[in-house]
């Protein structure tokens, strides 16, 4: 098994508030791991974490073999600088609650504007990935239009289509329904169960149980900022170990 993500004893402070509490994790290349739990369990401190939105208080992260965010240097750990968390941070592709979309740039604008501004793309070869990739999503006849001019589904998929512009070695998904009417939410789940068939390494966040039995390879469930259960997702959700996941899914099954 090659391991992609590798986290080691992961704290997160905020203040006094201890969000992460040493989550230790292992994803796999072309695994999809869904992290469930109640809201203000620590699962989106943690997707942020691994994408360097946020600095660990303590621990280290791994993507494929490399340290995030810092150095090791005589047993001491010093910060990377900017521009070398940001090469970083290309290799992970996150998708948020929220579109956050470009408002006035269209759809293909969108997903080209990473390759152009942050790889150096020339605008033709973005152009022709950028269409490609909103085709995958579903999109391919809507390029032209702007966001206002989209529903929420669509929007989400565009924004899936922007993150996979940047090559990323790993898709991070933030809750990527939650912000959906519900009879949009299928219509981005069938986008993300696409990538997980054709074999993209994957860590979302979800409320969706019924999609996390179906996609998922490896079920966190985390509360109180800490793993309290993992394991293969049918048998979590039909017979959960831990007295709090049992609370847990009895509410939500």
């Amino acid at each position: 098994m090659t391991v992609a993500v590798n986290l080691q004893g992961i704290h997160k402070y905020f203040g006094m508030v201890h969000a992460l509490r040493g989550v230790d994790l292992d994803i796999a290349k072309g695994e999809v791991c869904v992290a469930i739990g109640p809201s203000g369990s620590g699962k989106s401190t943690l997707l942020r974490c691994i994408n360097q939105l946020e600095i660990v208080s303590a621990g280290r992260v791994f993507l494929h073999g490399e340290l995030q965010g810092f150095t090791e240097k005589d047993g001491c750990f010093h910060p990377l600088s900017a521009a070398r968390v940001a090469r970083q941070r290309r290799r992970t592709g996150m998708v948020f609650q929220r579109f956050n979309l470009f408002p006035h740039m269209t759809a293909l604008q969108n997903v080209m504007e990473g390759p152009v501004q942050v790889k150096g793309e020339s605008r033709a070869m973005a152009r022709d990935r950028a269409q490609g990739l909103l085709a995958r999503v579903g999109l391919g006849a809507l390029g032209g239009r702007y966001p206002n001019q989209l529903s929420g589904g669509q929007q989400q998929r565009v924004a899936i289509a922007r993150a996979l512009a940047m090559d990323p070695d790993v898709m991070l998904f933030d809750e990527p329904t939650s912000a959906l009417d519900p009879e949009l939410v299928g219509e981005v789940l069938d986008v993300i169960k696409d990538l997980a068939r054709a074999g993209m390494t994957m860590m979302l966040v979800t409320h969706e149980i019924g999609f996390a039995r179906e996609v998922a390879d490896h079920l966190v469930f985390m509360d109180e900022g800490a793993v309290v259960e993992a394991g293969v997702p049918r048998e979590v959700l039909a017979n959960p170990q831990n007295a709090r996941t049992k609370a847990f899914l009895s509410k939500v099954l």
